[in-house]
């Protein structure tokens, strides 16, 4: 049975994922549990795996109609993935969570009464790790990372990596775009002039594989991308407060 396109979601989760055959139907599963009897989509998008990936997500399709499996027909990056799956959604607030398992699905219901709670002019909950699994090499860099971006950007974030958020749509959409951007969201929201509030989450050992998008590949890059998220919010010196004219 078909998803019906006429009925407004609540939310789609977006999932980046490149070569996670072995973890995915798991964690869609997880999914599943954690927004039963919410209006909702998934959208998986398969950053030109080569491991079956899609051929998976199509099987899951067939008895699960809120999975939309999209495709890259080669890898083109986490940040990508992310974006490909915000233009294609449907709900009012997009979630976004790592394909690799790492993360819960069950904090997304806590994301979402989050980000209702605060109100209309918090665009952005974001998660907050705490329990890291990850390699020592990994957590090292991630923590030297927000520290560093933390006392250039202000965002007042403590963990920007946690792959589990949850953005309005709406706000997703006017947020500069570039590689390396899933990792600026809380100042990139902030620069549009909205809040952001934080859910601690409990982070987990992925089940099967390795991570496919690495540290110490994306390092300088990070660095640069860190400026260059910094020039753009000096360059944003006034927000528009706009009315109607026809009221």
């Amino acid at each position: 049975m078909p998803l019906d396109v006429t009925v407004p979601l609540d939310v789609t989760v977006v999932v980046p994922a490149k070569d996670e055959a072995e973890n995915l139907l798991i964690l869609l599963d997880e999914i599943g549990a954690a927004l039963e009897g919410r209006r909702f989509e998934v959208i998986v998008i398969d950053d030109g795996s080569s491991d079956g990936t899609g051929d998976v997500l199509k099987q899951y399709r067939l008895t699960h109609p809120w999975l939309r499996p999209l495709r890259h027909a080669v890898a083109c990056g986490q940040s990508c993935a992310v974006r490909t799956g915000v233009l294609h959604a449907r709900g009012a607030v997009v979630a976004t969570i790592d394909g690799d398992g790492e993360n819960n699905p069950a904090y997304i219901p806590q994301l979402l009464d989050a980000l209702n709670a605060a109100g209309p002019a918090c665009a952005l909950a974001a998660g907050q790790r705490v329990g890291r699994k990850a390699s020592l090499a990994k957590r090292l860099a991630s923590k030297g990372a927000n520290k560093l971006r933390g006392a250039i950007l202000k965002d007042n974030t403590r963990d920007s990596g946690c792959g589990l958020k949850a953005l309005r749509r709406e706000v997703f959409l006017t947020l500069p775009y570039f590689d390396g951007w899933h990792r600026f969201l809380p100042a990139l929201v902030m620069r549009e002039g909205f809040g952001v509030t934080h859910v601690d989450v409990l982070d987990r050992q992925r089940r099967h594989g390795q991570s496919k998008y690495g540290i110490f590949d994306r390092a300088l890059v990070g660095v640069l991308d860190l400026f260059g998220v910094w020039w753009l919010r000096r360059r944003r010196k006034k927000l528009p407060q706009v009315s109607s004219l026809a009221d």
